[in-house]
């Protein structure tokens, strides 16, 4: 019997997730992925195609878990907030893997499309408004304010006189 074809393709997203998470997409390698997976770097391209594509299906689970992990409230905009942020404390390779994809692949992915544009009905909904512009810029603004403190210059940080909650 051929051996489990799922279990190393779970393998190899998890090594890979790990590498683009801490190198993006221009400084992951494909040797370090199958090395970290435990499996020859060439199934790589007969499972995923390429580099890029295998990246852009991390992003997509990536962006799938915080969804799972952080339910989306439009009535209660605060908690979101909050527990996005909390997430994001506990989960930086979230934050950062997302942040290299802005960076090294700008381009509109289906389930992340698709993800915001579910928020931002919900938004538009809750807060009965027909102008959808409105909610984008709710939603756009809130994910900024959740995001801020982990771009934040370090000179500001320590004005805010509290330990550092992230390094």
């Amino acid at each position: 019997m051929p051996p489990d074809a799922t279990k190393t393709k779970e393998r190899l997203l998890d090594a890979a997730f790990a590498e683009f998470a801490q190198h993006g997409l221009a400084g992951a390698r494909v040797d370090r992925i199958g090395a970290a997976a435990e499996a020859n770097k060439r199934l790589i391209y007969v499972y995923f195609t390429n580099k890029e594509q295998l990246f852009d299906l991390v992003v997509a689970q990536c962006i799938s878990r915080i969804s799972q992990a952080v339910p989306f409230t439009s009535d209660d905009l605060p908690g979101y907030a909050g527990a996005l942020f909390d997430h994001l404390l506990a989960h930086p390779e979230h934050l950062r893997l997302v942040g290299w994809a802005q960076l090294e692949r700008p381009i509109v992915r289906i389930k992340e499309l698709e993800s915001y544009g579910a928020k931002v009905d919900a938004i538009a909904r809750t807060r009965k408004r027909k102008t959808v512009l409105e909610s984008v810029d709710v939603l756009a603004l809130l994910l900024g304010l959740v995001t801020a403190w982990f771009s934040a210059s370090p000179a500001l940080r320590e004005l805010s006189g509290e330990e550092p909650l992230f390094a």
